[in-house]
């Protein structure tokens, strides 16, 4: 068996999947509130749903309680490997990498670089050595698949010390990136070896550029705040509002709450980050923040295109990549000059295959798990 962990600071969710070479889900779930009040769901490969409290739980105490739930779908069988998500993993890592001492200490090396997610993801995989501990443990990295891009995709126009000691454009939201491409390849094998543009759409939300099924140019930069709009983070910014707030007397914790709790869609509301209820309301405030959103992606989407010199295809996925008709409709509006229009029934169904010009226009749900999944049986002997 194998099973996979995404950890953050509240949260752990998790997948058993059977062992082949394209694993099997067996069963999925999440720990929320770790703290006092820990709660596990789980559901089985059928749908079938519990949810449980179980306590006082930290990031050990979550991982034992998982075990202890996923017994009757290991029908006795051990967990071989464990896949983990972990969000940073610098110049150094383009593939998935077992998790041995020497690698984990890079890893804490990048912590500053990743403060909000890399010290969770860290800390799982210590957990989990102690709950399954002949387990083999593996690393996917969300920057990995955006490794090895031209310099000028990955630079910022700073002095070129600051890029050799590592300030330079990472990107994020690589194993989603990962999913897809392979969907391509597999599903529309004409469009894999194109241009296509993705736009990962969901609480975070990121657009890559992928020519060939890799990575030429993507939204997010040094760290997970550049780019598109989202749920509470702010997007592309002017540095010079740092330089501002911070001559203001803001201190660095003030300036990390607002950019990354504060802003996005909760912030241009001020009523909510989750866009189907900006949707559903009447509030103008709703309707201007939704306005900026799509405004924001069709800007992303033009600069994107121009990365690849063309686009063939565009990828909806992501929460609301995969669910809101009305953002799928909006974004591709005023985009006909690039080939993009929409069959209306076919975008309020889901997809998958949504548009009617020339550039394809795709809604593929994105899976970050199983991705991790096969890395890890890639790993296993």
């Amino acid at each position: 068996m194998i099973l996979t962990l995404n950890a953050g600071s509240s949260s752990i969710k998790f997948g058993l999947y059977q062992r082949a070479d394209d694993p099997t889900l067996m069963a999925v779930g999440q720990v929320e509130n770790l703290g006092p009040e820990a709660r596990l769901i789980l559901k089985d490969a059928d749908g079938a749903k519990t949810s449980a409290q179980i306590g006082q739980a930290d990031h050990l105490g979550a991982l034992r309680a998982v075990l202890k739930a996923l017994q009757p779908h290991l029908n006795g069988q051990p967990v071989d490997g464990i896949g983990h998500r972990i969000v940073h993993g610098g110049p150094d890592f383009g593939a998935p990498a077992p998790l041995t001492a020497p690698v984990l200490q890079q890893l804490r090396g990048l912590i500053p670089l990743a403060p909000l997610h890399q010290p969770h993801n860290l800390a799982v995989v210590d957990a989990a050595a102690d709950v399954f501990p002949k387990a083999l443990q593996v690393g996917c990295f969300d920057t990995a698949f955006h490794r090895g891009r031209a310099f000028e995709h990955d630079a910022f126009a700073l002095p070129r010390a600051f890029y050799d000691q590592g300030i330079r454009r990472y990107g994020f939201h690589g194993l989603s990136y990962d999913y897809i491409a392979s969907c391509l390849r597999r599903d529309h094998p004409d469009l894999a070896q194109g241009r296509v543009v993705v736009a990962h759409l969901g609480n975070g939300a990121s657009m890559c550029a992928m020519q060939d099924g890799r990575s030429v140019a993507t939204t997010m930069g040094f760290s997970a705040l550049e780019g598109l709009v989202m749920g509470t983070r702010s997007g592309q910014l002017d540095a010079g509002v740092l330089l501002y707030w911070l001559d203001q007397g803001k201190s660095a914790a003030d300036i990390s709450r607002i950019l990354y709790k504060e802003s996005g869609l909760l912030g241009l509301s001020g009523l909510s980050h989750d866009m189907r209820t900006l949707l559903d309301s009447d509030a103008p405030q709703a309707a201007q923040a939704v306005r900026f959103y799509v405004t924001r992606l069709q800007r992303e989407l033009g600069a994107m295109t121009a990365a690849l010199g063309g686009i063939d295809a565009l990828v909806f996925c992501g929460g609301v990549g995969e669910n809101a008709a009305p953002i799928r409709a909006a974004a591709v509006q005023t985009m006909g000059y690039l080939g993009l229009t929409l069959d209306a029934q076919a975008n309020a169904s889901g997809g998958p295959e949504i548009g009617t010009g020339p550039t394809r226009i795709l809604v593929i749900p994105t899976d970050e798990e199983q991705v991790i999944a096969r890395a890890v049986a890639r790993h296993l002997p």
